[in-house]
């Protein structure tokens, strides 16, 4: 695809104003650095404010190895894959469900999410001063809340009730920081939160057809929609997810692929299936997402971490083209003719990972791929508009919602379904898309779905991960633990 199409999220211009996390805080010499009223007095530069947010999505520990880590290694679809010496720091403790409050994994996705929020902050607290287009400022400030309620979606997952920090916090205001950036609150009450951000969002975002190809990837109204509806599900409210996912659905906006395998391709990237994604560039790309998951051996094409479990081959059922879109087998000749070897160090790999040094765009740098990291397909909304309608007693419309993604499948189908079936479909639907372990432990089904796996969940204590110990000991003991830890 013509990558020129995809909007600029490289060129940063941190003012020294806004700096975006204490710990990236730029020094900047005052002769050189642009003045607050240089600032407010530069409509330009609210468009790079946005972006500034969005760059953050692409950073190591926003959707990389500790993502990829607390995720997908953890559930029943990955093992921790690359060599048994190589631990990936505590990537053996994720699959074997014996981590701690010590392991960097979790911390490293604290830490990536509430920078983003920090800059989301920042950035609505400076957009409100902007002298802009009011249209403009609209869009761009639905854009960053979007991005703020996606940031609290993966935390709330994670880890429960979270501390809520909706300001602009002055790192010197040890107060403020007590009251608010170390005092956790209530899951539900984070959820709040991601559902005022999103239905602001949703108030003030075009739909994706409205945007200019050169704006391309940005939120839209659909996104904002398709992660209210999911939000909804995650808290069991089914009548409100079902309806938001039919906003989505009868927006026009989107349809499925005609193949399964070209969702995650380049060829794939940004079409009608995608809701929202991680745009990347060859120099700007997800730091180390395809370089984690790529064939570790001879040739070496990566680290060769989280490989698809025989737990997932073998839930498939035959004839099912989703099984060889998203597990690479080796020995094996792959879509772009290169040639699986067995001289590789695991006999399965993601291909939803695999970025094409032969057909895709590629310089070399498997650190830096310009591989988009999907976030919401409309394939997601489907088969939430299918659970929550059959919870809701509409098991009509799940039937059909689950054939129309069946249809591509090679798979006859349904004359019903169950939940059981529903869930079924999503698991072979979103294999290795980083949504199964929540998807287990939201439906109550994760301790019997390890133990086929043969690991143990113990109840109680893995619905939730640890809030990092690096961060309970720099708020002074003020965050608490979860439960078992």
């Amino acid at each position: 695809m013509n990558r020129t199409m995809k909007f600029n999220i490289i060129s940063l211009l941190f003012i020294s104003i806004f700096v975006l996390s204490c710990e990236d805080d730029l020094d900047v010499e005052p002769n050189n650095a642009q003045t607050e009223f240089d600032f407010l007095n530069n409509p330009d530069n609210a468009v790079q404010l946005v972006n500034g947010v969005y760059n953050k999505l692409l950073d190591y520990n926003m959707y990389s190895f500790p993502w990829i880590g607390i995720t997908s290694i953890t559930s029943d679809d990955a093992d921790k894959g690359s060599t048994p010496t190589d631990t990936g720091t505590d990537k053996h403790k994720m699959d074997n469900l014996t981590f701690s409050a010590v392991d960097v994994s979790f911390n490293d996705v604290w830490r990536g999410r509430y920078d983003g929020i920090y800059r989301a902050n920042n950035a609505l607290y400076y957009l409100e001063l902007l002298t802009i287009d009011p249209v403009l400022k609209n869009r761009l400030i639905g854009e960053v809340k979007f991005l703020r309620a996606l940031f609290y979606f993966d935390l709330v997952r994670c880890f429960g009730g979270v501390p809520i920090i909706v300001e602009k916090i002055d790192i010197n205001d040890s107060e403020t920081i007590n009251q608010v950036v170390f005092i956790r609150k209530s899951k539900q009450e984070v959820y709040a939160q991601i559902e005022l951000d999103l239905a602001d969002a949703i108030e003030k975002l075009p739909l994706r057809g409205q945007y200019s190809p050169n704006d391309l990837g940005r939120a839209t109204k659909g996104a904002a929609q398709a992660l209210l509806a999911k939000a909804y599900l995650y808290q069991q409210k089914w009548q409100e997810s079902y309806d938001m996912s039919g906003e989505v659905i009868t927006s026009g906006q989107y349809a499925l692929l005609a193949d399964y395998a070209h969702v995650w391709r380049e060829i794939g990237e940004n079409q009608s299936e995608s809701i929202f994604e991680v745009q990347a560039t060859l120099t700007k790309g997800i730091r180390d997402y395809t370089n984690v998951q790529g064939p570790r051996g001879t040739p070496d094409l990566g680290w060769g971490f989280n490989t698809p479990s025989v737990n997932l081959v073998n839930s498939y059922l035959p004839g099912d083209v989703r099984k060889e879109a998203t597990v690479i087998f080796v020995p094996s000749v792959l879509w772009d003719g290169f040639v699986a070897p067995n001289t590789w160090n695991n006999p399965r790999y993601n291909y939803k990972a695999y970025h094409s040094s032969l057909a895709e765009s590629w310089n070399d740098d498997k650190g830096e791929t310009a591989k988009n990291l999907r976030i919401l397909k409309y394939s997601d909304i489907l088969l939430i508009r299918a659970e929550a309608g059959f919870q809701i007693g509409m098991t009509s419309e799940a039937q059909d919602r689950i054939n129309e993604i069946r249809l591509r499948t090679g798979l006859d189908p349904v004359d019903s379904v169950t939940l059981e079936s529903i869930l079924n479909e999503r698991r072979w639907e979103m294999a290795m898309e980083h949504d199964r372990w929540f998807d287990i432990v939201r439906t109550g089904t994760a301790s019997s779905a390890m133990a086929a796996d043969g690991k143990t969940f113990i109840i109680g204590t893995h619905e939730l991960f640890p809030i990092p110990n690096d961060q309970i000991i720099a708020s002074g003991g003020l965050l608490t633990q979860n439960p078992g830890y």
